[in-house]
This record gives structure tokens, sequence and C-alpha cells, in this order.
């Protein structure tokens, strides 16, 4: 029989499997489907180690970030997607993710659930170099979605590009190469009609 510390470890790993049914708003690149949480987070995790030579920080620690991207969404299988731009849902967003850390992460052996919720707080502190590179990539990965499938949930929303700017210029603060290219994304998605000016 599995020892306590393993069993923990199996409970977790079956429980976060659930993570594959939470649907993000953004849809998948053409654009057929919402994206869930768990291939959010492994396109992260692969954007993550491919584009690690943009992060501004000289040093960084790459296994981190992606570890950061694995685990930033899993709260979510309690608390939910949040849609970024829906200022009224995301007013207790905290309060429910941070309920959801405690359950979800606490199902660890003691110091996996130091590390994985540590992990989680990190990245949404967006203080250290790895969380500001892993929210930088957390918040590119959308906005080329939304160009991929013809601006999907911009146009759905009527998301304007002050909007999309004001939630992603924080791109900067983690890589700023990736901000320009994101900035020039959201004006070729102005151009093209896929979001609005205003």
């Amino acid at each position: 029989m599995a020892d306590e510390r393993l069993k923990k470890q199996i409970q977790f790993i079956l429980e976060v499997d659930k993570i594959k049914n939470i649907f993000r708003m953004t849809k998948i690149h053409d654009g057929s489907r919402r994206e869930n949480d768990a291939e959010h987070s492994w396109h992260l995790a692969l954007m993550a180690f491919l584009l690690s030579e943009y992060s501004k920080a000289d040093k960084i620690d790459i296994l981190k970030v992606m570890k950061m991207c694995i685990v930033h969404d899993i709260v979510e299988i309690d608390a939910g997607d949040t849609f970024c731009y829906d200022t009224a849902a995301g007013k207790d967003k905290l309060e429910r993710e941070q309920k959801a850390a405690e359950r979800i992460f606490g199902l660890l052996p003691e110091d996996q659930t130091r590390e994985l919720k540590g992990l989680w707080e990190e990245f949404e502190a967006m203080e250290t170099p790895e969380a500001k590179y892993a929210a930088a990539l957390d918040r590119l990965q959308p906005v080329m979605l939304n160009y991929l499938n013809n601006g999907g949930t911009w146009r759905e929303h009527n998301i304007t590009k002050e909007q999309v700017v004001e939630r992603n210029h924080h791109i900067g603060e983690g890589a700023p190469e990736l901000w320009e290219f994101a900035s020039q994304l959201i004006d070729e998605a102005v151009s093209k009609g896929l979001l609005a000016e205003k």
C-alpha cells in the first residue's frame, strides 16, 4: 500500500485533472472553441523556455517560471475563470482564489504545499523577475490568440484598444521586446477591424 506522502501527491494529481474542464474566455487559434486552463498553462510553460532570451532580467530561473506557468491557474478549479475585462467579477477574485489555493495546494504534503502555494503567490504578486516574466507570457498569449482568431473575445465583448493596452502593458515589465511585439499586434488588430479603436 502506498505511504501517506504518495497518497497525498496522487490525490492532488487526480484533483487537478479538473483544470481540463475550466474553460477560459479566450478561444483557440482557429476560434472553434474556448481554450481550457490546462491548454493555456501548457502553452505558457512552452513559451517560457522558448522566449526566455526576451526576459528583462539577465539571469532568470526558467524552471521556476515554468512551474509558475503550470500552477498559476490551478486555483480556478474552485474559483472559476474570471474574465480579465470584467471589473465586477474581478472584485472578489483574490478572495475566491486564496480560498481555492488553501484547499487545493493543501492536499499535498506540507513541503510541496508550501512550494506550490508559494509559486502561485509569487506569480500573483508580480514582483520578482520570474513572476514578471511569467505574467508577461500570461498576457501575451491571449493577445496572440485573439489576433489569430479574428478578434475572438475582443469582438464578442466589444473590447477596445485602450482596454487591451491597459490590461497588457505589464508585459513590458517582464519582457520589453515582447510588449513591443504585442503592441504591433494590437495596432494591426485595430487596422484590420479585429479590435475597436474606442
